[in-house]
């Protein structure tokens, strides 16, 4: 009888066996809708109302739209062109668009100037969001203030060139003793800038401001969506360090200091911003030189950025407390003073915590702008609750406007916030 085992066929795989691709239901939409949508019985239920919601107000606005018109010269006319048809008169937002987005008073021959500022506004804004562009592109964004005045304001540009005189002076003193006392570069700094503005304001001849090259245009005549986006990128900018000094003062070891950023951010955050706004409309000019014509944008901005800074200090005192002690020592056992300990160890990571609460701070910011329209400033608010609804030709049109001033504003705030969340992806250096 032979041997089985002589008779046997070996055989051992030299590969894997390629896996299976899971079932339907545990990948892909189906397994997002089991895990998001109906995970649970209650889950369940709230989805099918909120699906059944969504498609009444899809099918009820849906002829609204369809039907609506877009050429017409008055509401009068858009209704007799729908004849009892539903539909909307978007025809307010073909005619009055330049309106909404720089005011009815900025001359249209010059819309090429503003338009031009938020262009190199997009540029600038680049290599301060994107940390991996060329850092040489920020030079374009250090230029970028003076030209953006110029561009929209106009007039000579001798006073933006003396405004960039002094901001470089003010820098040259900074970084000249920053590295051996910080208050004295910090304070240095802001005196030499003074100086620069006040001597080259009294050299300039008078009418500098409006006579030159560019036709000027006063702040009065500015307006509509281009006025909110000017104050809150104005007031996010200036509100960011304050905000941080205000922070790092509240934490002071010296008690001057630390009172008087505790009193100024508690008195402006229990002050409502409408009350500021009257008060930079009405109040705030006695507290300059009686000579001196301090324009109402310029008043607005201070009053914004002295809101918006309190908020943004606290936010960042928050993200000081959060981080441990032991980042402070180790700043101390590498024999860094207390510049270079904040600017290399401390603040970087306090900022990164901070980032979800600088953003609402910011978001909430740029819709609180729609609060000048209180004060006569015709922002995008503003032209439609005056001028555009004041109007006999569109007199009764309210849906339609209101409508495009939110999505104008929801696509200003939502890119802020899916760029903090960018952001936060970008930081991230913890476990996953």
């Amino acid at each position: 009888m032979a041997d089985q085992s002589t008779n046997s066929v070996a055989f051992v795989r030299t590969e894997e066996v390629p896996a299976s691709p899971p079932p339907a239901n545990a990948a892909g939409p189906v397994k997002w809708m089991r895990e998001n949508l109906f995970s649970t019985p209650v889950n369940t239920v709230l989805t099918i109302v909120a699906a059944y919601v969504i498609f009444k107000i899809i099918t009820g606005a849906f002829p609204w739209f369809a039907n609506g018109i877009w050429n017409s010269q008055s509401l009068a006319e858009c209704r007799e062109i729908l004849q009892g048809t539903t539909g909307g008169c978007f025809s307010v937002l073909s005619e009055r668009w330049n309106q909404l987005l720089f005011g009815f008073k900025y001359p249209p021959e010059l819309y090429w100037r503003p338009t031009l500022a938020f262009v190199i506004f997009l540029l600038a804004a680049a290599p301060v969001l994107f940390f991996k562009l060329p850092r040489k592109l920020l030079i374009v964004t250090a230029l970028f203030p003076f030209i953006a005045y110029w561009l929209i304001w106009g007039g000579s540009i001798l006073t933006p060139l003396l405004a960039l005189a002094g901001v470089a002076g003010g820098y040259v003193v900074y970084s000249r003793f920053v590295t051996n006392n910080f208050a004295m570069g910090f304070f240095g700094g802001i005196i030499a800038a003074f100086l620069i503005w006040t001597i080259g304001g009294s050299i300039l001849p008078d009418g500098t401001i409006t006579d030159g090259p560019m036709q000027s245009v006063p702040s009065r005549d500015l307006g509509g969506f281009m006025l909110n986006l000017m104050l809150g990128v104005t007031c996010v900018s200036l509100s960011l360090p304050i905000g941080i000094a205000l922070a790092l003062g509240r934490q002071s070891s010296m008690p001057f200091i630390k009172y008087v950023c505790v009193i100024f951010i508690e008195f402006i955050r229990g002050v409502p911003l409408i009350t500021l706004l009257f008060v930079a409309s009405v109040m705030l000019a006695y507290f300059f030189p009686p000579e001196a014509t301090v324009d109402l944008f310029l008043r607005v901005v201070i009053m914004i950025t002295l809101f918006s800074s309190a908020y943004i200090a606290e936010v960042i005192r928050g993200g000081l407390a959060a981080l441990p002690k032991g980042q402070y020592e180790a700043a101390d056992s590498l024999g860094l003073d207390y510049a270079q300990a904040m600017r290399l160890i401390i603040l970087p990571q306090a900022l990164k915590i901070s980032i979800p609460g600088i953003v609402n701070v910011a978001v909430g910011l740029f819709k609180d702008t729609t609060l000048v329209s209180v004060i006569s400033m015709f922002d995008l608010v503003g032209m439609i609750r005056g001028p555009i609804l004041a109007s006999t030709e569109w007199n009764g049109v309210y849906w339609e406007l209101w409508l495009a001033a939110s999505v104008l504003f929801f696509i200003v705030c939502y890119g802020i916030s899916q760029y903090s969340q960018w952001l936060e992806r970008q930081l991230a250096t913890g476990h996953r």
